[in-house]
C-alpha cells in the first residue's frame, strides 16, 4: 500500500483545504433557518465523491434532510462496504465561548478548529479521501457505497424510512462508521458497544400568565421551582436513577467482566484536570469508565423558564421546561424507558401545575462482536498503522441509527473512529488533530485490504 501512502502525502494539503470548504457550510440540522445549508452541504459531498472516483453520486430526498448516496462497484464478486457518516452538525451556542469563528476553520497547535471538525465532517472526509487515494492508485479491493445523512444530531428520523425504502440499494457486507473515538493515539481502540438513548422534553405550567413575584409569591406554584424539584428527584444522592423499572433490563457485568473492563488505561487525576473539576460524580459503586461505558445515566441537557435577560424582572413564570436525556445499555429499550419516564414524571408532579411530556427521539444500544471479520480486519489495519493492537472499547455515546441499520438492513456496523476526548465535540471550540485526520486516511485503506482478504 506504499503507493496509497505516497498519494496521501502528495495531496495532504489539498485534502485539508477541501475539508475547510466543507466545514464552512453551517449545516445545523436543529435549526430550520439552516435548511438551505443542508441541501448545499449534501450537493457539495455528492460532487466531491464523484470527483474522488465514485461511478455515481446523488442527493436523494427524504421526509427531512437529503441523503447523499454514492457507489463504486468494482466486481459483483467483491465484498461491499457501506460507509455511513453524517454531514449535519450541532448548534454553536454558547457563541461567546468560541475562541474562533465556528464556521471559519483555522489550524492552530496542530489541530483544525471549527464546528464539525471531528463530528462528523472531519471523520467522514477521511473516508472520502481514503477512497480517492485507493481509486487514484487503482488499489480499491472492495465495492464501496456511501450513505451520508443530515439528521444524525436530531435523531436520524428520516433515515429509518430511507433504509426501508432502499434496502436493495444499500446491500453490503458491513457498514463502516467513523463517528466515534479512540482511548488515545497511544492506546488505539475500536468501539464495540454504544449506549442507547431516550431523549425527552418536559414542560411545567402553572398560572395562565407570568405573575408579579411580590403580589403572588408564596401563594401560587412557581413552575421553575417545581421543575427544579422534579428534576432533582430523578437521580438520588447515590447517582441512582429513581424511575421505577429503569434498571429492570440492565445486565450486570460479572466480576471478571468488570475486572477486564477496568484494565482500560484511565488516569482519573488527568481526567479531572482536563475538565477542571475537583471530583468525579456518578452512580455509587462503579468506576468512572464503567459509569460512561456500561452503566445507564440520566442528565438534564437544558433547562429554561422565566426572565433570563439583563437586569431584573421579578416574575413567577407561567411555564418552565427542560430537555432530559437517558443513556441506555444493552437490553434496555428506549421506547419502554420513555414510557417509564413519563409515568414517573407525571406521578411526582404536584396538582398545582400541569405537566406535558414529549419523547423527542431515541435509539437502542448496540454491540459489535469482536469476532466478526470486519472487526478483525479493522484490528489488523490499526495494528499495521499504529504499531499496536487496538483495545475493544465500550463508548458512552449514542448513534441511534446504528441499531436501526441492524434491524432494518440486517447488517452489522464497524465503529472505527479516530476522535479523542479533547476534540470537544458538541461543545464550543470543537477541534480535530491533523495527526488524527491523516492517521485515519492512512488506516482506512488498510482496512479494505485486510477485509477483502478475510474469508
Amino acid at each position: 500500500m506504499e503507493h496509497v501512502k505516497n498519494y496521501i502525502e502528495t495531496n495532504k494539503d489539498r485534502f485539508v483545504e477541501e475539508l475547510f470548504d466543507l466545514l464552512r457550510i453551517p449545516s445545523i440540522s436543529a435549526e430550520q433557518s439552516h435548511k438551505p445549508d443542508m441541501k448545499r452541504c449534501a450537493e457539495f459531498l455528492a460532487a466531491a465523491l464523484v470527483k474522488a472516483g465514485a461511478d455515481r453520486a446523488e442527493v436523494m430526498p427524504t421526509e427531512g434532510n437529503p441523503v447523499v448516496y454514492a457507489e463504486k462497484i468494482i466486481s459483483p464478486e467483491a465484498k461491499t462496504v457501506l460507509v455511513y457518516g453524517h454531514y449535519d452538525v450541532m448548534p454553536v451556542d454558547p457563541r461567546n465561548e468560541w475562541n474562533t469563528e465556528p464556521f471559519e476553520p483555522v489550524i492552530r497547535d496542530g489541530r483544525i478548529w471549527g464546528r464539525g471538525a471531528d463530528d462528523d465532517k472531519g471523520q467522514l472526509w477521511m473516508h472520502a479521501k481514503a477512497f480517492e487515494a485507493m481509486c487514484a492508485t487503482d488499489s480499491l479491493p472492495c465495492n464501496v457505497k456511501f450513505m451520508l445523512e443530515g439528521e444524525e444530531e436530531i435523531g436520524s428520523s428520516s433515515l429509518y424510512g430511507f433504509c426501508r425504502e432502499h434496502k436493495e440499494l444499500l446491500k453490503a457486507d458491513i457498514i463502516f462508521v467513523s463517528d466515534t473515538s479512540m482511548v488515545s493515539m497511544d492506546t488505539p481502540s475500536i468501539t464495540c458497544g454504544l449506549r442507547g438513548l431516550t431523549y425527552m422534553e418536559v414542560e411545567v405550567t402553572g398560572p395562565n400568565k407570568d405573575l408579579h413575584s411580590g403580589l403572588f409569591g408564596g401563594a401560587v406554584a412557581n413552575p421553575a421551582n417545581v421543575l427544579a424539584r422534579l428534576v432533582a428527584r430523578l437521580v438520588d444522592e447515590n447517582g441512582h436513577v429513581t424511575i421505577p423499572g429503569f434498571y429492570d433490563d440492565v445486565r450486570e457485568l460479572t466480576p471478571q467482566e468488570r475486572e477486564d473492563f477496568n484494565r482500560m488505561p484511565f488516569d482519573e487525576e488527568e481526567y479531572k484536570r482536563a475538565l477542571d473539576i475537583d471530583a468525579v460524580e456518578g452512580e455509587a459503586g462503579y468506576t468512572t469508565i464503567e459509569r460512561t461505558g456500561v452503566r445507564p445515566s440520566l442528565d438534564v441537557n437544558g433547562i429554561w423558564g422565566g426572565y433570563t435577560g439583563e437586569g431584573s424582572k421579578t416574575v413567577i413564570p407561567s411555564k418552565a421546561s427542560a430537555k432530559i436525556s437517558m443513556r441506555l445499555v444493552p437490553n434496555q429499550d428506549f421506547n419502554k424507558i420513555a414510557i417509564l419516564f413519563e409515568d414517573y414524571f407525571r406521578k411526582i408532579a404536584p396538582k398545582s401545575v400541569h405537566v406535558e411530556v414529549k419523547a423527542l427521539h431515541g435509539g437502542m444500544p448496540y454491540v459489535a462482536p469482536t469476532d466478526m471479520p470486519a472487526y478483525k480486519a479493522a484490528s489488523a489495519a490499526i495494528e499495521e498503522s499504529f504499531g499496536k493492537r487496538p483495545l475493544p472499547f465500550y463508548s458512552g455515546g449514542s448513534i441511534p441509527i446504528i441499531s436501526g441499520f441492524e434491524s432494518i438492513l440486517g447488517i452489522k456496523s464497524l465503529l472505527m473512529g479516530f476522535g479523542l476526548s479533547e476534540d470537544a465535540i458538541h461543545s464550543p471550540n470543537e477541534s480535530y488533530g491533523l495527526n488524527q485526520f491523516f492517521k485515519g486516511v492512512e488506516t482506512i485503506p488498510l482496512f479494505y485490504k485486510h477485509f477483502a482478504e478475510m474469508k
